[in-house]
């Protein structure tokens, strides 16, 4: 979804009126925000969506994603990329299961002395954004259809 598009939705919710002023910016300059950008044969501005996805493409640096995703009291999760063609779901599966079992012995162990310090605070984070990373990658591999029937010797697939 494009920058101009989220803010056309984000203005069906919410008063234009009310973000100019909390912003303290002109009322049409966020009605612009909410139409194509000028290349695109339409009159809109440059958003702060649109700044804050050049600047993370600028740098590379996920933080920034990390900041806007704690603002709205969330976290940030890196998309996988490369995901198998074909993939066997019983594997994968187990893969989810041995992720949560190392973040739950992570807690045990960390908690075993009834206090948790930073450092180990630091690593349970660290083992949920890998079971996060490992789970959602399973779901995108699902919605793109990579655990589907099993195929027999032949190459057609068994129904």
């Amino acid at each position: 979804m494009q920058a101009h598009e989220v803010m056309k939705e984000v203005l069906k919710r919410t008063s234009a009126k009310q973000i100019a002023a909390d912003l303290n910016l002109s009322l049409s300059l966020i009605y612009k925000w909410a139409e194509p950008p000028e290349d695109e044969n339409g009159s809109g501005a440059s958003s702060p969506l649109d700044r804050v996805g050049q600047l993370v493409r600028s740098t590379g640096d996920m933080h920034v994603a990390q900041w806007v995703c704690e603002q709205a009291d969330g976290f940030f999760i890196r998309n996988p990329h490369n995901l198998p063609p074909t993939a066997n779901v019983i594997p994968a599966t187990n893969g989810i299961v041995q992720e949560f079992a190392d973040m739950l012995a992570t807690i045990a162990t960390a908690s075993a002395d009834s206090t948790i310090s930073k450092e180990e605070a630091r690593t349970i984070r660290r083992r949920w954004e890998e079971l996060k990373s490992v789970t959602e990658a399973f779901v995108r591999a699902a919605e793109s259809g990579n655990y589907g029937p099993i195929k027999t010797d032949g190459g057609a697939r068994k129904d």
